[in-house]
């Protein structure tokens, strides 16, 4: 069974930073190609960044150039590095293992003033 839990989500103002990570754990052994997801109140999940086996990165246009995806295979650790956030950003944000199609249990992303 392979665990996905998300941390480093909390309260920020404009223009702030915030890292988050998602370890894994379990019976996992690689780590697949990796993505992190946001859903806004009374919006659809959306991706918003994905990192493969071989560090090929993807972004949605609305983080491009402020976010920053990056994968530790050693620790099983997956990274979403947020800068210049914005109150759009506003959201709780999920790992997800796209091969395994196992979510975690998500962390809160508040930026406000």
């Amino acid at each position: 069974q392979v665990q996905l839990v998300e941390s480093g989500g909390g309260l920020v103002q404009p223009g702030g930073s915030l890292r988050l990570s998602c370890a894994a754990s379990g019976s996992i052994f690689v780590l697949n190609t990796m993505g992190w997801y946001r859903q806004a109140p009374g919006k659809e999940r959306e991706l918003v960044a994905r990192i493969t086996p071989g560090g090929s990165t993807a972004y949605a246009d609305s983080v491009k150039g402020r976010f920053s995806i990056s994968r530790d295979n050693a620790k099983k650790t997956v990274y979403l590095q947020m800068n210049n956030l914005k109150s759009e950003d506003t959201a709780v944000y999920y790992c997800k293992d796209d091969f395994r199609g196992i979510w975690g249990q998500g962390t809160q992303v508040t930026v406000s003033s």
